[in-house]
């Protein structure tokens, strides 16, 4: 594809986020960035965080690793839907009735101050990591689609990159994000969908043949029985509920959309109809996943060794200039769709947590609150900068991994709060907080010697809830 062509459909795009933007911003006051004012529709939040649940990584990997894994990811997807259920039915009702700005400041009323800035702390490393790791995979694609034919390095492309993002979420936050995120969720999703008719086209079949390849192919297999496998449908299964409530129910990423709604209701149809498109989308995803694969065997097109690559070659390099567009936009907006979001959250939680902003009246609010938005941009530029430093795939996994890991203290004080009205020694909480994902993560290394080969999966954020729980408990006051 042609640099300017690429430069011209990234440079439609941002403008049309800027013009959201700014209609966004008009008649926003200090409320207006971290809830939105509490008057987004229902439907509008529901669409939107399609795009950002589905992230780089997703518009990525899940097409590839087909390949390896065939549909075993749905069994993760399935459980999905089952904790967004728990979400809409146990922790909106709670956070609307204290009527939170941070979900976080649940746990300042139920335990105390240091559990309060624990929660809030290991939201906000793990946040900044992530948010770090889905934009790093996006801004490696477009760095070799477009930056690198004209020599521009790699901090660069990701300094302009998050400088446009901070443009456009500083004045309105949430609200703007709530727009925004409905355009990326439609080139998001335009893109599977022209890529899936593109892939029809140059096989000459029509969509009914199209899914009888994806039915007939033995990558479509979805259940994985083997005990000892990460794969296993029932780890999976419960993976997929336990780190839907945690990273999704307890992370203020996700909820602070959520919370934009107008009422209690208007949140719970929001979510429950998002589960439902969320499941759809990634069934689209791992078809996909199966076409392109059939693509390349039928035209004897070898294949780069990583997985992830896989879509992003097929699609800048054989299916032609409209599929090459499309790819760009949907990988654009995948990214975007959760560095945005991101970079508000962390905002967020660190004026209402940290630093409790609304309650300082010496200071200017609104220019304190953007100092703290540049601040994490910042600091999220650094991270990218340094996980392409490292070079090396596996290791930046690695440390997303990781991160995922303190998302297991979060489950455990939630639940623990939630299931049970013990008092706890609050300056216990931030042992117990750091304590719990290390020995998590001893257990998962060192799983298949000590286990007779067996693997943690997803279900490893259980473990590591049952760690904080115990620890909690041990530390409570009945």
């Amino acid at each position: 594809m042609s640099p300017l062509l690429v430069f011209g459909v990234i440079a439609i795009y941002f403008a049309l986020l800027l013009l959201i933007s700014y209609l966004t911003s008009l008649k926003s006051d200090s409320q207006t960035f971290y809830t939105g004012n509490r008057e987004s529709p229902w439907f509008l939040v529901a669409f939107g965080m399609v795009g950002a649940a589905l992230s780089g990584v997703t518009f990525i990997s899940v097409p590839g690793e087909v390949g390896n894994t065939h549909w075993a990811y749905l069994q993760f997807v399935m459980g999905n839907m089952v904790g967004y259920a728990v979400i809409g039915l146990v922790l909106i009702p709670l956070f609307y009735k204290l009527n939170l700005i941070s979900i976080y400041e649940y746990l300042k009323t139920r335990f105390g101050q240091k559990a309060y800035l624990s929660g809030a702390t290991i939201f906000l490393i793990s946040q900044t990591i992530g948010a770090s790791f889905r934009l790093f995979l996006a801004a490696t694609v477009l760095q070799l689609a477009f930056f690198d034919a004209f020599d521009i390095p790699f901090y660069a492309s990701v300094l302009t990159t998050m400088v446009l993002i901070w443009l456009y979420t500083y004045k309105s936050g949430i609200k703007t994000i709530v727009w925004t995120d409905t355009l990326q969720t439609i080139f998001l999703l335009l893109a599977v969908v022209i890529t899936i008719v593109v892939i029809g086209k140059h096989l000459d079949k029509s969509t009914a043949e199209l899914l009888a390849v994806v039915g007939e192919s033995d990558l479509s297999s979805i259940f994985v029985w083997g005990g000892n496998s990460s794969q296993n449908f029932f780890k999976m299964f419960a993976g997929g509920i336990f780190i839907t409530i945690a990273m999704n129910g307890l992370d203020q990423n996700v909820m602070q959309k959520n919370l934009t709604c107008r009422n209690k209701k208007d949140a719970q149809k929001n979510i429950f109809w998002f589960s439902i498109t969320f499941f759809v989308s990634n069934l689209l995803f791992l078809s996909l996943g199966v076409l392109l694969y059939h693509y390349a065997e039928i035209n004897g097109i070898d294949l780069p060794k990583a997985t992830d690559e896989l879509f992003p070659y097929l699609a800048l390099n054989h299916f032609g200039t409209l599929a090459g567009v499309v790819f760009l936009l949907g990988i654009t907006a995948a990214a975007f769709s959760s560095a945005d979001s991101a970079l508000t959250a962390l905002t967020t939680s660190f004026c209402i947590d940290i630093v409790n902003l609304p309650e300082r009246t010496n200071i200017d609010q609104d220019k304190t609150r953007r100092w703290i938005h540049i601040g994490f941009t910042f600091l999220v530029f650094l991270t990218i900068v340094a996980f392409n430093e490292v070079n090396d795939r596996s290791v930046v996994s690695a440390v997303f991994k990781a991160a995922g890991f303190t998302y297991g203290p979060l489950l455990g004080l939630f639940a623990f709060g939630l299931s049970n009205k013990f008092t706890i020694r609050d300056k216990w909480v931030p042992y117990i907080c750091l304590l719990s994902p290390v020995l998590s993560f001893i257990l998962d290394w060192n799983a298949a010697n000590w286990f007779n080969g067996f693997q943690f999966g997803f279900e490893i954020l259980l473990v590591n809830a049952a760690i904080t729980y115990i620890g909690l408990l041990l530390a409570s006051k009945r």
